[in-house]
């Protein structure tokens, strides 16, 4: 029977943080197993095929606190279904850890304490899975959170643009004060990063391009970096 204090947890390790504007940090990662979304360039799709390990709350905490590494990130699959990620993210930020969550953009964002740094996902209509966003997020994210593309092609930038444009957010509006950093990263093979490089330097947006790093530290290795 599960705990009343447990997770699910897909894996639990120390690794340089590869996406990001804390990328090249290191970092202790938690990856909570299930997700509710099919993205079709899923490379953790084992976070919802595989079952997660039922780890107690304390245990969980124990590999954080083993550590003196300040950087901690939540990630999945999905961590915002699994109830007890809240009393996780608040015992964190109570250890004095800097906390990133890392969450697919589909599910409200209300109940995250303040301290945590949100990298929330939109879904791009490559991933099939456009129709999941929960656009009123857009609202919740502050200054210090971040807003993730991951893009498959030129349709999905423009898309991912005018999307931006439409909320105000990419140019920023002049009344604006907390609007999250912009991320945008491209799906491999699907499409190089020096073409949306350079779509990113035509249009001259404040939209920071993203690779990820430990793509390129560890190729072809995807559990535990």
């Amino acid at each position: 029977m599960k705990s009343n204090h447990s997770l699910q947890v897909s894996e639990l390790f120390y690794s340089i943080q590869g996406e990001s504007s804390y990328a090249g940090y290191p970092c202790l990662f938690i990856r909570l197993a299930g997700c509710n979304l099919r993205c079709s360039y899923c490379d953790a799709r084992y976070t919802y095929e595989e079952a997660g390990q039922e780890m107690a709350l304390a245990e969980v905490l124990a590999f954080v606190q083993a550590s003196p590494v300040p950087l901690v990130e939540i990630t999945g699959g999905e961590p915002l279904l699994q109830e007890n990620v809240y009393p996780l993210l608040a015992a964190l930020i109570k250890d004095d850890r800097l906390v990133l969550l890392e969450t697919n953009g589909s599910m409200d964002l209300a109940r995250v304490p303040a301290p945590v740094v949100i990298i929330m996902d939109i879904k791009c209509p490559g991933s099939g899975m456009a129709e999941k966003n929960l656009l009123a997020n857009l609202a919740r994210l502050t200054s210090k959170d971040e807003l993730k593309f991951v893009l498959r092609g030129r349709e999905d930038y423009l898309w991912a643009v005018d999307l931006l444009k439409e909320n105000m957010l990419c140019p920023p509006s002049p009344a604006a004060k907390e609007v999250p950093k912009i991320l945008f990263s491209a799906v491999a093979p699907d499409l190089a990063p020096a073409d949306l490089a350079s779509w990113l330097l035509a249009d001259q947006l404040p939209i920071r391009l993203q690779l990820q790093l430990h793509t390129q530290i560890w190729p072809g290795q995807y559990r535990g970096v």
